[in-house]
């Protein structure tokens, strides 16, 4: 009998005051009077790691999202304390934890400016439905604080003023301002006074950010279960922010150079004869294309892992015969596996008992695409092994190329809230829980078990995996998309903000549905779509199939001229696009670049939505209207060169940039130097005898990359790769590029074409490696030049 309910109602709780500390290394343990305890890890000068008990003890330390290679270690700790407060200081940072109530307070170690701080701070309050704690945490919001992250939310760029829950939804035809949708990636950067910082709060339970919606000045993140568990980042730079919360969560390996074509998809193409009619057409209007895709149309009756008799009888024959004209085949595998005893899939699972139970025994049932299935438990190390193994006859024996995943957040049909009920119970590695822990990391780990599964069996050659649902740290293992969108011009602006949020949050290998998935654009909605899509990391045309057609082709000649165009710019911009891969899965740096992250100290870029930086050096700004002729857009600080005109424009301001439909507004850093291919069909179709690189004349200096490996296989991770670091020097009347190479890789080509942009003098002399040539012998005609690609310092001068 309760006899008193004011004392059952306890609302939230809060730390007392702190009784005890000790130092374990680089741990730091704090206990309060009540019992709770703060473990504070000084992962390095710039990264720390916050982890909070409200029982006195801590659970086992486990989280998918962590990168095991992760850098560690710091230069300089020393602790402190006075009367108020302990203090804690490293190279970067100085931390504030306060006796009285376990507040905290971070501080730049320069100068002492206050970089984040506790508002109430940590904070709980006991949930008896739930069976846990709801962890709370509010800091101050910070005189001018903008926020950015947290994934794919279809949101304007800047988060003020906004409230998000991350919790993996099947959201079809999703729009702006819905929210949740596909992933839960509980990772922000936050930006204020020059300085920025980041928070990632790792906890896989329904999670939730306030960023001052409820109150202006406060910005708070809570979670339904688990650990109140964050890392905290400091730049003060943005990108250095991105950086470390990439290293920590990892990124992937490189992909094959195809997967950075064009793909085109559909649901569904079928049978094989509408398959290979569609490939012809690419390959008779010279629309270059790598990928072709089948939806769940290619299996036998939904039934993963199997193939229609009637819509590809001789699957094998076909994949041989699409790969020999240059397509990839990819194929849709969802977690759903049909309950029927004739399907050795369900069999086997069954058997071996690789299903998800509810909590009073009996295996999880949903309806999806083939109809009643059972789930996989992913979370199962065995499972995943299994999972992986089924691959076999799809890669090794067929000679499938991809796997793209879908329907995992989990999604189930006709019940409420789509996906699994909350009791259904998960293995997580060897820390049973419910799937309110599991549900946002079950599409992470399918990922990973066919990302696996693709490795072993796609070997010596590199996987390529796509996922729908994703958790922080996916990104190691697939690139993605962003679910299924709309063909409206709404949609096209969502769809550049999502690209450059993901980036922002650390998964850069991502892209839309170019033209939209649900209803139908007209070509003139789709050629604009395209423009934007062939910069995006991943580049493929999805629809539903149920609203017409939506290939290059599928609207008037006009139309398909203008993809043909751009998809040509993507594959001349194939080795750029690789370098800017290899910047991203090396140095964990961004592949899309938004305005803010490109120059934070300009204000202007704090709420800029469209424009973004490709890599390192293209700037790029969507047409996010019909009729345009043009738009007016802002041109961060600088010069740039419009990319057709060679007109260049000083930058730090906004500006009207004509772009009619077979044009779009797109500019190139001055000083950088572009590598080029020649146009091919797909990747691998000719051989590389001549690599273009195109100089983008500055008074100045400034540096570009290029690397270059087998674009497949495992070599280039034992050394037998080529980077070559370009520095460009010009003034007056002299422009020096200075190559330094490194690795073992011998490129095809023996020669640099090299065509110089916006070069202020006439060039009387030219010198290779400091010895004078004839303008005749490096056919010097029109500012270009053919020189070896073994040198390693050009000279051009007006005397």
């Amino acid at each position: 009998m309760i006899l008193n309910t004011e004392l059952e109602y306890k609302g939230d709780l809060f730390p007392s005051s702190i009784i005890n500390y000790k130092k374990d290394v680089d741990v730091l343990h704090f206990t309060t009077s009540n019992n709770v305890k703060l473990q504070l890890t000084v992962l390095r000068d710039s990264v720390l790691r916050f982890r909070y008990s409200t029982v006195g003890k801590f659970n086992k330390d486990f989280s998918y999202a962590i990168d095991q290679n992760a850098s560690r270690g710091y230069n300089h700790l020393e602790i402190s304390d006075d009367a108020e407060k302990y203090i804690v200081t490293t190279a970067k940072l100085i931390c504030h934890i306060y006796k009285v109530d376990l507040r905290i307070s971070i501080l730049d170690a320069k100068d002492q400016t206050v970089i984040c701080q506790d508002e109430l701070g940590f904070h709980w309050e006991e949930s008896y439905e739930l069976g846990g704690d709801i962890v709370k945490m509010s800091k101050v919001a910070q005189n001018g604080e903008s926020y950015y992250g947290l994934g794919d939310k279809p949101e304007h760029i800047n988060l003020k003023g906004r409230r998000f829950e991350n919790w993996a939804t099947d959201s079809y035809a999703y729009g702006k301002n819905t929210d949740p949708i596909y992933k839960a990636i509980p990772f922000y950067t936050g930006l204020h006074n020059g300085k920025s910082y980041g928070i990632f709060f790792d906890n896989s339970f329904r999670t939730y950010f306030d960023f001052c919606q409820e109150r202006r000045n406060v910005t708070s993140f809570w979670a339904a279960g688990g650990e109140m568990n964050y890392y905290f980042f400091y730049g003060p730079k943005m990108e250095d922010v991105v950086v470390s919360y990439t290293d920590l969560t990892g990124t992937p390996e490189l992909p094959p150079l195809w997967a950075l074509g064009y793909h085109q998809c559909k649901w569904s193409y079928y049978p094989e004869s509408t398959v290979k009619e569609i490939t012809k057409k690419f390959r008779d209007l010279k629309i270059p294309c790598d990928a072709i895709y089948l939806d769940i149309d290619y299996m036998e009756g939904f039934r993963c892992f199997t193939w229609s008799k009637e819509y590809f009888p001789e699957p094998k024959r076909m994949v041989k015969e699409l790969a020999d004209d240059g397509f990839k085949t990819v194929v849709i595998i969802d977690p759903g596996i049909k309950i029927d005893m004739e399907y050795d899939v369900f069999r086997e699972g069954l058997e071996k008992d690789y299903f998800c139970k509810r909590a009073d025994g009996p295996y999880m049932k949903g309806k999806v695409w083939p109809g009643e299935c059972y789930f996989p438990d992913f979370t199962r190390p065995e499972v995943r092994e299994w999972w992986a193994g089924l691959f076999k006859e799809l890669i090794e024996d067929i000679g499938v190329k991809g796997v793209w995943n879908d329907m995992n957040e989990p999604a189930v049909m006709d019940v409420p809230g789509k996906s699994f009920p909350p009791d259904v119970r998960h293995d997580y590695d060897g820390n049973p829980c419910s799937h309110q822990k599991a549900h946002n990391i079950y599409g992470m780990q399918m990922a990973r078990a066919t990302y696996h599964g693709l490795k072993r069996f796609n070997y010596p050659k590199r996987p390529f995996v796509i996922t729908r649902s994703a958790y922080s740290g996916t990104q190691r293992y697939t690139s993605t998309w962003m679910g299924d969108n709309v063909a409206t011009w709404e949609h096209l602006q969502i769809a550049n903000i999502q690209a450059q949020r993901l980036a922002l949050s650390g998964f850069s290998f991502a892209g839309s549905d170019i033209g939209g998935f649900a209803e139908q654009p007209n070509g003139e909605l789709y050629a604009r779509w395209i423009q934007l899509g062939v910069f995006h990391p991943f580049c493929r045309t999805h629809s539903s199939g149920d609203h017409g057609d939506q290939e290059p082709w599928a609207f008037d000649d006009e139309i398909t001229d203008i993809v043909r165009k751009f998809i040509e710019i993507r594959y001349e911009l194939l080795p750029y696009l690789y370098t800017t891969f290899y910047q991203y899965h090396s140095d964990n740096v961004p592949m899309l670049k938004s305005l803010v992250l490109f120059d934070q100290e300009d204000t202007q870029t704090h709420y800029r939505t469209d424009e973004f930086i490709c890599g390192n050096q293209i700037l790029v700004c969507p047409i996010n209207e019909p009729n345009s002729k043009g738009r007016r857009m802002y041109i961060p600080k600088g010069e740039w060169y419009n990319y057709w005109t060679k007109e260049v424009v000083i930058g730090g301001k906004e500006t009207w940039v004509d772009a009619d439909l077979d044009s779009m507004p797109l500019f190139v850093k001055a000083g950088a130097i572009i590598p080029k291919f020649p146009v091919q069909q797909y990747v691998g179709e000719k051989e590389i005898t001549q690599l273009t690189l195109d100089v983008y004349y500055k008074d100045g200096k400034e540096d570009s990359e290029l690397y270059e490996d087998a674009n497949d296989g495992y070599d280039y991770t034992k050394g037998r790769y080529s980077l070559k670091k370009f520095n460009f020097a010009g003034n007056d009347d002299k422009m020096i590029i200075r190559i330094h190479k490194r690795g073992q890789f011998n490129t095809a080509y023996d020669t640099f074409k090299i065509n110089i942009h916006g070069l202020p003098f006439k060039v009387k002399s030219i010198k290779v490696d400091n010895e004078y040539v004839d303008l005749k012998d490096v056919k010097f005609k029109n500012n270009s030049l053919v020189v070896t690609k073994l040198f390693t310092n050009l000279q051009l001068k007006a005397d």
